[in-house]
């Protein structure tokens, strides 16, 4: 880029050289453009030379293959131009010097001066006679009348060889007039320099150049009328063609007397010029003779480097690299050679790539296998350090086994409870030599339980040691969980079925004797019976809400979704407890904006009923009874759900109970069936949803619920959780 534009600022500068020499008058107002685009070529090229050569320079001291051989080659080529270009130099001073002083000797000036001379005698000869020629026409119009005025300066022009003969009376206006032409218009008044010289009484001649490049002698000439009475002044203006041949020698001359003194003027300026100039071109000269010899030199050493840097990518591993074959000679052979032992290299690489492409494909999909299983795999080391394990081990241990990859499981079950106790009974089988086990374990957590069955394998090593383990594993809690809520089902059903049937029998019976024997009797038995039939008629009502819970529990819930405002349903549920009398405060703690919850509205209404009544319950003899219940929003695991937390300040659950606090027939309470969390447990499962039981660290317990805000959320939470839906649907 800064060798073209130097080029171009050379050419620039020969070009408007050229034309200052050919036009004198040009060479003022070109001179400093021309010195200014010589010092801006003048300094491009420099900064051109000075980059290539300190590039040249710093690839030699890198030793960069092919600098020397760059080097000896440039300075071969600039030694062998320098000489001439000095000698052509010189030679072209001296010719610029005496040439130009050569121009402007005597004889041309005297010549010159002479010609200008003479041609201006020529000029002023043919003035003189065409000014006597309009004197004498005016004296003969002094004497003719107005009438016979016209004739007159018609036949005078021609007489006189006039081209235009007009005549002027006062206030400049146009008497009579004639011309030799046919397309002549009217004349035009007296300028102004011809009428100031006639009023100072000085007859007017002068040259006049015409546009269409000849030239004209034009004569005015005051006279006095005296054909009338009244003698009037008047002017005859006469209008005389000059020789073209003279006009032309005329210019001629003067154009190049004029040239002839610019070029004087300028001489030494040119002389200068033309010397900067050309040391320009002689630098352009230089640069193009170093710019070859790269050139040169770039294209000897190209197919060196070419193969240095061959040679380099295939030591990186680039087995695809081919080097172009420049030329048929030896340095040809060698990069054929080149060529075709990369060829070979990248066959054999792309064989062994497509084979570990094989396996990588094999390792992939055991990995989407080992990824889709909702059965733990766990695969370790023989010191029990993490080789790899599913996303469903990390599940059912709560590990994130990816993170702690390499390291030991005795290291990091130091903070995990469930792995903790994995990880004691995995090392007990393996401390008594057992390398294939199996066996079902319950891991038992801070809020819950899991049971989990265990298969365990070693991998094949050397004869006496094993290279690893692997421990497969399932969660088995919800497929136990719903078995026995299958089982209790049925054990509900036949109890509702078999208790029943007899207490409709029994109540009527109570009160047939009452209505029968009570007057009857002396006012001591009377009161015997009332009582004791009293007590069999709240018993056996006490029996049917009993039985009535476990119908409840036993059949499988109709849920009809709608969309509902849960805050609203929250509020009307929250306000019935607060309404009665009792000791115990109930604060509600809602977000009003939350959207609308699409479930089976009167099972929601159902669900928390069952959670503050309990929570009432709970808190019958402890002073100070506070239940805090909360409603929000929250996203997890990008699926929109509800929460639903109930906190109470009682004593809580007994140690060891939380876990099968929702099992059915599990209770603390004198008065209670044991159905109540576990029919919470059944609609919070159909409706997709989860639910948790834990103490508070302050004492009391809190029971959290979340359920999907809509069907999409649901659909959602069946995909990701699958084992869940069949634990659901199993239990329905």
């Amino acid at each position: 880029m800064i060798a073209t534009a130097g080029v171009g600022l050379a050419l620039a500068a020969l070009f408007l050289l050229t034309r200052t020499v050919q036009k004198s008058e040009d060479f003022d107002r070109l001179q400093d453009i021309i010195l200014a685009i010589n010092i801006a070529g003048g300094v491009l090229l420099l900064a051109l030379l000075i980059g290539n050569l300190a590039r040249l320079a710093r690839d030699y001291r890198g030793n960069v293959p092919g600098a020397k051989l760059k080097a000896r080659v440039v300075g071969m080529f600039v030694g062998l131009a320098v000489l001439p270009l000095l000698v052509v130099f010189y030679f072209s001073l001296q010719f610029i010097n005496r040439g130009i002083d050569s121009w402007f000797n005597v004889e041309v000036e005297e010549g010159l001066a002479n010609a200008l001379t003479l041609s201006r005698a020529a000029v002023e000869l043919q003035k003189r006679r065409n000014l006597q020629a309009t004197e004498a026409a005016a004296q003969r119009l002094a004497t003719v009348p107005d009438r016979e005025v016209i004739f007159e300066l018609g036949m005078l022009r021609r007489e006189n060889g006039a081209s235009d003969m007009t005549l002027y009376g006062n206030n400049n206006t146009v008497l009579a007039t004639s011309s030799g032409s046919s397309t002549a218009g009217m004349p035009k008044p007296l300028s102004e320099e011809v009428v100031l010289q006639i009023q100072q009484g000085r007859p007017f001649v002068s040259l006049e150049t015409l546009a269409e490049g000849g030239a004209e002698i034009r004569t005015a000439v005051l006279f006095t009328h005296r054909a009338s009475r009244i003698h009037e002044a008047r002017v005859v203006q006469a209008y005389y063609p000059v020789d073209g041949r003279l006009a032309t020698m005329v210019r001629s001359v003067e154009n190049s007397f004029q040239q002839y003194q610019q070029l004087v003027f300028f001489r030494e300026d040119l002389k200068d010029l033309l010397t900067v100039t050309l040391s320009f071109v002689l630098l352009l000269s230089l640069l193009a003779a170093i710019y070859g010899a790269l050139i040169l030199s770039r294209r000897l050493v190209a197919p060196i480097q070419d193969l240095v840097a061959g040679t380099r990518a295939v030591a990186k591993g680039d087995f695809d690299t081919r080097l172009p074959t420049p030329t048929r000679d030896e340095i040809g052979f060698l990069i054929s050679s080149f060529n075709d032992m990369t060829q070979r290299l990248a066959a054999a690489r792309r064989e062994a790539s497509m084979s570990q492409a094989l396996v990588e494909a094999e390792r992939a999909n055991l990995e989407v296998i080992l990824a889709r299983l909702s059965t733990g795999v766990l695969a370790l080391e023989a010191d029990l350090s993490i080789r790899n394990a599913n996303h469903a081990a990390g599940s059912i241990l709560a590990v994130d086994f990816e993170a702690h990859r390499g390291e030991k499981l005795s290291d990091i079950s130091r903070e995990n409870k469930l792995l903790e106790q994995f990880v004691d009974i995995a090392r007990m089988h393996l401390d008594m030599g057992e390398t294939d086990w199996r066996e079902q374990i319950v891991l038992r957590g801070e809020v819950d339980r899991r049971i989990v069955t265990c298969a365990c394998t070693a991998l094949p090593g050397d004869e006496d040691h094993a290279a690893g383990f692997v421990i497969v594993f399932d969660d088995i809690t919800a497929l136990l969980q719903a078995q026995r809520d299958a089982a209790w089902g049925e054990v509900a059903r036949r109890l509702a079925h078999e208790i029943k049937n007899p207490l409709t029998p029994i109540r009527l019976s109570a009160e047939r004797m009452r209505h029968k024997y009570l007057h009857t009797m002396a006012e001591d038995e009377a009161q015997v019976l009332d009582r004791a039939t009293h007590t069999i008629v709240q018993q056996v009502e006490a029996m049917k809400e009993m039985v009535n819970a476990f119908s409840d529990y036993a059949r499988a819930p109709d849920i009809e979704l709608s969309r509902f405002d849960l805050d609203k349903l929250v509020h009307e549920v929250v306000d019935l407890y607060r309404a009665q009398e009792s000791d115990v405060r109930i604060a509600l703690t809602s977000d009003p904006t939350m959207p609308m919850l699409e479930a089976d509205m009167g099972r929601v209404r159902q669900i928390l009923h069952n959670l503050i009544r309990n929570a009432v319950e709970a808190l019958e003899h402890t002073e100070g009874g506070r239940i805090d219940v909360h409603v929000g929003v929250a996203e997890i695991d990008g699926i929109d759900m509800v929460q639903i937390r109930v906190e109470d300040n009682g004593p809580g659950f007994q140690a060891g109970a939380v876990s099968p606090v929702f099992d059915p027939y599990v209770t603390t309470k004198p008065k209670g069936t044991g159905l109540g969390l576990a029919i919470v447990k059944k609609l919070v499962e159909e409706h997709v949803g989860s639910i948790q039981a834990r103490n508070r660290e302050s004492g009391g317990a809190i029971i959290s619920i979340r359920l999907p805000v809509n069907e999409a959320a649901r659909e959602l939470m069946i995909a990701k959780a699958p084992r869940g839906a069949e634990k659901r649907r199993e239990s329905a």
